[in-house]
């Protein structure tokens, strides 16, 4: 059985129609646009100035010893061969030592809340990247299991001279590359790159920021140094003395230990050239309506790239440079666009980075926890179930249309994930078990789940970081409140419920 709700289907201006992912007649002419601004570039990463800000050497070796015989990047957060950082670093270390170049994934068998949902959007992503690879002379490998367990031996057996890997700010992630740190070979330097953010996280700021307003010049004054072209990943002139084996897709989807009752989902096609087909699409069709229609669940005027940047499928920076191209026809929306792109995303790696307790009440501002603490018995009109928020079952239509989406499509509009997650505060028992159910269903079903921007979308909901105090109320205290009547003035929310079906439930769970 899968865990799709029913919904109607209703014609609407939102991109959640559409059953496939969005295609243009362009789609094919920006990936040659992006071999050639790739090239204009730098012929290759070695004629490349590489920005050494970009790198942290986390190992006391630095390096590479004359004996190797392969330098390996470790792919974990960003999943794609192009405008990839750490692999250009890889292979810049790979050509100075003349040596074959090795990419692998280790693929465990749960993590977090991830369904199959989320893995087949992975694994798909991860064979595209094999091919590319392939066509390139790169080995690519993909490890069954931990890191800790596999990777050193194999850094071991085939004498690797230096291991590169991405940057990712969630404990698990931090955790794995730890592990790993601890049981390389003591000769072999371990490096890092943040492929992921803009301007590298630790570089952006040294410390936890309060909100958007105290880093976003931190962020916008070191652009000009960060946001630059990307030189080609090219095929590799080195041989690797050992070959990777034929992959066997089917065996490594076997090894998996998730919930498959959560299907993946028909509107986003895994993989990088998906992704340019989705930032294609919005800036020939929806970037013009981005300033003004973003926060209107019923217009068709998001990116929906997030899946892609969740996954590293796509690279952020290459989709800033792009947008900007149109910054003479768009200005107000390429600027809406690059605040959320880059100063609100990277905001939440840094939360995610210096705050252990990003998902927890105890990660928020002490006057966050003073006031829900203070509200902590506040009576409650309605208290749900898990179960009974997963099914969509509350008497809010408005609340069960998103939930049902959000199970149906694995994406909820921005604007009413803050109003969905606003709720689930106000109709469960405690700020605790309300933070809990709002990350459990987010992780869950959405294909950006596991990610800084959903901790960080739960806990400014919730938890009010990243905000300020507002008028005291019940149940809320201090913390942002958000209504029906609100999202009434707002957009059309009959049009929005009648899209997917969201119905009144007569609650059991009425206190």
């Amino acid at each position: 059985m899968s865990s799709k709700i029913p919904a109607k289907k209703i014609k609407l201006d939102v991109a959640s129609n559409s059953k496939t992912s969005e295609d243009s007649s362009d789609a094919s002419s920006i990936l040659r646009e992006l071999i050639e601004h790739r090239l204009k570039v730098a012929s290759s990463v070695s004629d490349f100035k590489f920005n050494k800000k970009r790198i942290r050497v986390l190992s006391k070796a630095t390096e590479v010893p004359e004996s190797t015989q392969g330098v390996l990047y470790w792919m974990s957060r960003d999943q794609r061969v192009q405008d990839n950082w750490a692999l250009l670093y890889a292979q810049k270390l790979a050509l100075k030592n003349k040596v074959g170049l090795h990419v692998c994934f280790c693929l465990v068998p749960k993590f977090l809340d991830a369904t199959i949902r989320h893995y087949d959007f992975l694994l798909k992503g991860l064979e595209e990247v094999a091919e590319e690879c392939h066509s390139l002379n790169i080995q690519f490998h993909l490890f069954l299991g931990y890191a800790v367990k596999v990777l050193p031996e194999f850094v071991s057996k085939t004498n690797i001279g230096a291991v590169v890997t991405d940057f990712a700010p969630l404990r698990v992630p931090l955790q794995w590359v730890n592990e790993v740190k601890s049981k390389l070979p003591e000769n072999v330097p371990f490096c890092q790159v943040d492929a992921h953010n803009i301007v590298p996280c630790w570089i952006a700021s040294d410390k936890l920021e309060y909100g958007a307003r105290t880093i976003r010049n931190k962020i916008n004054t070191k652009l000009p140094e960060f946001l630059t072209g990307f030189p080609p990943v090219i095929k590799h002139p080195h041989d690797a003395s050992t070959k990777a084996p034929l992959i066997d897709w089917v065996a490594a989807n076997k090894t998996l230990e998730i919930d498959k009752t959560v299907l993946p989902v028909k509107w986003a096609t895994p993989g990088t050239t998906a992704g340019f087909k989705t930032l294609v699409s919005f800036c020939e069709k929806r970037l013009k309506k981005f300033s003004e229609k973003r926060n209107d669940p019923t217009q068709d005027a998001l990116s929906n790239l997030s899946p892609w940047f969740h996954f590293g499928q796509i690279s952020v920076q290459r989709c800033i440079l792009k947008v900007k191209e149109y910054k003479s026809k768009y200005p107000s929306s390429v600027d809406a666009f690059c605040e959320e792109a880059i100063v609100r995303r990277e905001l939440a790696d840094n939360f995610c980075y210096y705050n252990e307790k990003y998902d927890s009440i105890e990660g928020t501002n002490a006057w966050a926890k003073k006031t829900l603490d203070d509200h902590r018995k506040d009576k409650r009109d309605y208290v749900y179930t898990r179960e009974e928020l997963d099914k969509a079952l509350t008497h809010d239509d408005l609340w069960n249309s998103a939930q049902i989406q959000l199970v149906n499509e694995g994406k909820m509009h921005g604007f009413l994930r803050m109003y969905w997650a606003k709720k689930i505060l106000e109709w469960t028992s405690s700020p605790e078990e309300a933070l809990a159910v709002a990350i459990y269903l987010n992780d869950r079903y959405s294909l950006d789940g596991r990610d800084p921007n959903g901790f960080v979308g739960c806990m400014w909901s919730i938890c009010g970081i990243h905000d300020q105090g507002w008028a005291e109320r019940a149940i809320f205290g201090k913390i942002r409140f958000m209504n029906y009547q609100g999202c009434k003035r707002k957009f059309d929310v009959s049009a929005f419920v009648s899209r997917w079906g969201g119905k009144v439930h007569k609650s059991k769970s009425k206190n």
